[in-house]
């Protein structure tokens, strides 16, 4: 067999640190997707993304939140669980927010849940931590949302220069914040 195909066939195990509590039991993608307009769904997610969420994190791991109340924001890593495995096609080409105006473009090329290993990154803001539980708004998760890791977020690890994106994705980000600051981008 070679290299390739034995790279095919490695499983990887993840075990969730903690899961996701929150209001948002509807995805925005799939058949609800064919129900609104894609402003109605960016709407929608952005309205999630304002709402308070509990991460309870497993009490194994309560003491590794220790220090984590002297950061504003958290870089949150989660499973987007509602998505079937027979929607995780990377072959997948997509118009962005399922409008037909923005370009076919390959999955990755996009923030879709609906991806071969369904992993979403969110920063959302810290809130309050009690114990084993954070309150943090801006988390674009599901309830019961399986979560990955937190990390604390630091934006200077993050900085590059001269950092290009698609017009499509800008004018998504619009929708959402609306931010003059995504025009510059």
């Amino acid at each position: 067999m070679d290299k390739t195909n034995q790279d095919k066939e490695k499983v990887i195990t993840l075990t969730p640190i903690g899961v996701v509590r929150n209001k948002s039991r509807q995805p925005s993608w799939g058949e609800a997707m064919g129900r609104h307009t894609w402003q109605e769904r960016a709407a929608r997610m952005d309205a999630q993304r304002q709402s308070v969420s509990e991460i309870i994190v497993n009490k194994e791991y309560a003491d590794a939140l220790d220090g984590i109340e002297e950061f504003s924001h958290l870089t949150v890593i989660f499973w987007a669980h509602l998505v079937p495995p027979e929607r995780r096609d990377a072959t997948r080409r997509v118009h962005p927010m399922g409008n037909e105006d923005f370009p076919l473009v390959g999955v990755f090329a996009t923030h879709s849940p609906v991806r071969p290993n369904p992993i979403l990154i969110t920063v959302a803001r810290l809130l309050e931590r009690n114990g084993n539980i954070l309150r943090v708004s801006g988390l674009d998760a599901l309830d019961g949302s399986p979560v990955l890791d937190i990390k604390p977020y630091a934006p200077y690890r993050l900085e590059r220069e001269e950092v290009r994106t698609a017009d499509w994705m800008r004018r998504i980000n619009r929708e959402f914040d609306g931010d003059e600051a995504a025009e510059q981008s």
